[in-house]
């Protein structure tokens, strides 16, 4: 069997900012919740900082971040590859890269359906 798509990868510019944090922060981990506060960014943690819901769904992993996603965001995104990047303007208000003048932000690409057809038979969508 091929090798899996990857379900949230990070771009360059993504995975500088994440070492950055960690070398202030420690470990990380990211959350996509789709919340009210600052929904559409995925949101950035120190790890134990913020609790994992038991139905969260770890996506993968992102500059060896761990990155969860809420079971209903998983549900409207599972067709998709999350693609986090970086742009200017400011972090939402819990996430870690706040004040940095940057923040992360999700663009994301359609499955095809043969990437689909893999990730549903291994269990991933």
């Amino acid at each position: 069997m091929p090798d899996l798509p990857l379900q949230v990868i990070a771009t360059l510019p993504a995975l500088q900012l994440i070492e950055t944090l960690r070398a202030r922060h420690g470990e990380l981990l990211f959350h996509q919740s789709g919340g009210c506060c600052d929904g559409s960014s995925p949101m950035c943690f120190a790890q134990g900082d913020f609790i994992v819901g038991d139905r969260d769904v770890q996506l993968g992993e992102i500059g060896g971040a761990p990155f969860y996603i809420s079971p209903s965001q998983f549900a409207y995104w599972k067709h998709t590859q999350l693609i986090i990047d970086v742009v200017p303007g400011r972090g939402g208000m819990f996430s870690l890269e706040n004040g940095e003048g940057v923040r992360f932000l999700v663009r994301s690409r359609l499955f095809s359906d043969a990437e689909f057809a893999q990730l549903q038979a291994a269990g991933k969508a």
